[in-house]
């Protein structure tokens, strides 16, 4: 049977927020328009550029930074790297100069208010989110791509085949949950050790556990950046950062003065419930407060839902017996992350990521049971049990829609990470107390009913500001 060949380090993606599939993934487009321009050697023959956006990227491009992310790609900037704090800077120039320098080689006339359009009635019909790059050449002959940002930070180009990596032959070939639960009574291996097999097929393990805690090493810098930094969001709603207040009440003056000490001073509070639950908000909260200020976070699996997995990894990590003993916390972060990765895999075979295509169950409710899986690996569940935590999660988020206020991947999104990552945290515990055995709903079988409610739900709670909270919530913003 032929499958996708998904590596962890694409469903774990460091890029810049607010949002996976109309920030990141309009960004690698642009990107890879402005290389294949220079493939051809006529990068330099350029005289102008425009970009059009369709559907759900136009709809709420402004509030997610769609405009601002194809200009930063076209300037062949790249999200892993470049800093963010210099992004205003940048954009601002552009806008100011009405020029821009292609691939940072070749300047050609370029009006942002002019020459990015979007295109609110319009749609492709290959995915909500579409953009199409135009460039005139000197000859008066222009050259267009059309690119489909189809959730998570995946891009696909109109008429694209599979690419070598997606055509690799992994030792443990995986398109369902099933496909893992047989590899694993086959072998007697644990998940994340099957996910290393065919993650080998790629690269070293010694390669893949170094890249793995550099996931990590940007999750928790975020986390910590999150916290401390108080302000208003940028955008028109004037939300308020809440996470740098919650962990000063939190810390209640106890003196730390890097994460390593800050997380010391955390477990010295103990591990009452009330007390757990507030960490676990706050950590949720930093992330995606970061994501909507257009900071470094890991698309895990989308930027909007980039909080839930770091936050239930950090609570792992700071509240779990044993779990910070040095001698295992680097392999059970390792052993987090593979196993969520797979998770996250199967859901994008088998339904989406794209809140365009799915509403927010789509992306919190995955992130949820990433988070849920690895949690329960970590806490030495069966497979049967990883695998049961997933679907607790998910199925408790079938239905929820993605109805961004403003187009502005704040409200309601940077709260439901914190409801995602409590109910991972619960899915996890459920599954640790239960039989698998006795399960009346599959893993499969979610995935399955998750796709059919995503081709049930209305357009207009998928991401396009349409409906829900977006319209019900009276506020003088702009339209974006």
């Amino acid at each position: 049977m032929s499958h996708e060949a998904i590596s962890v380090f694409d469903i774990f993606k460091i890029g810049v927020g607010p949002s996976s599939s109309h920030t990141l993934g309009p960004w690698r487009a642009a990107q890879r328009f402005v290389q294949t321009l220079q493939q051809k050697n006529i990068l330099f023959e350029v005289t102008e550029a425009r970009v059009l956006l369709y559907g759900s990227l136009a709809k709420t491009g402004k509030g997610h930074g769609t405009d601002v992310a194809v200009q930063l790609g076209m300037c062949g900037d790249d999200p892993v790297t470049f800093a963010v704090d210099q992004i205003d800077a940048k954009i601002n120039d552009i806008a100011a100069m009405k020029k821009i320098v292609l691939l940072g080689l070749h300047e050609v006339d370029f009006n942002p208010s002019e020459d990015i359009d979007f295109l609110i009635t319009e749609t492709l019909p290959h995915h909500p989110n579409a953009l199409t790059f135009l460039a005139t050449l000197r000859n008066g002959e222009s050259i267009a791509e059309t690119y489909y940002s189809i959730g998570g930070g995946f891009v696909i180009k109109e008429g694209e085949i599979l690419s070598a990596k997606d055509a690799a032959q992994l030792p443990f070939p995986i398109n369902t949950a099933d496909d893992i639960l047989h590899w694993c009574i086959k072998t007697g291996m644990s998940i994340s050790e099957i996910v290393m097999e065919n993650e080998n097929t790629w690269r070293t393990e010694k390669q893949t556990k170094e890249q793995m805690l550099n996931i990590w090493r940007v999750m928790k810098e975020c986390i910590y950046r999150g916290v401390h930094t108080p302000g208003i969001l940028p955008g028109g709603l004037q939300v308020k950062r809440r996470a740098e207040a919650l962990n000063k009440k939190l810390i209640n003056g106890k003196p730390y003065s890097d994460y390593d000490s800050w997380l010391l001073t955390i477990r010295s509070g103990g591990n009452d419930f009330k007390y757990t639950l507030d960490w676990v908000s706050c950590f949720a909260l930093a992330v995606n407060e970061e994501n909507a200020s257009f900071g470094r976070v890991v698309t895990a699996p989308t930027n909007g839902a980039a909080g839930v997995i770091p936050a239930v990894l950090q609570y792992y990590i700071a509240f779990c017996p044993d779990s910070h003993r040095e001698v295992n916390k680097e392999e059970k972060i390792i052993q987090f992350l593979l196993t969520a990765a797979e998770i996250g895999s199967i859901f994008k075979k088998g339904a989406t990521l794209s809140a365009a295509m799915g509403g927010c169950q789509a992306e919190i409710g995955v992130s949820s049971a990433m988070a849920a899986a690895g949690l329960t690996e970590c806490m030495g569940g069966t497979q049967k049990q990883v695998m049961m935590a997933a679907e607790i999660a998910m199925e408790h988020h079938l239905g929820l829609t993605c109805d961004p206020i403003g187009g502005l991947v704040q409200v309601p999104c940077i709260e439901r990470n914190t409801m995602g990552a409590i109910k991972a945290i619960t899915a996890s515990q459920l599954a640790l107390q239960s039989t698998p055995d006795f399960a009346k709903v599959s893993l499969d079988a979610v995935i399955k009913t998750m796709w059919d409610t995503a081709k049930d739900m209305d357009f207009k709670y998928k991401e396009t500001a349409d409906g829900g909270l977006a319209i019900n919530v009276p506020l003088s913003l702009p339209e974006c």
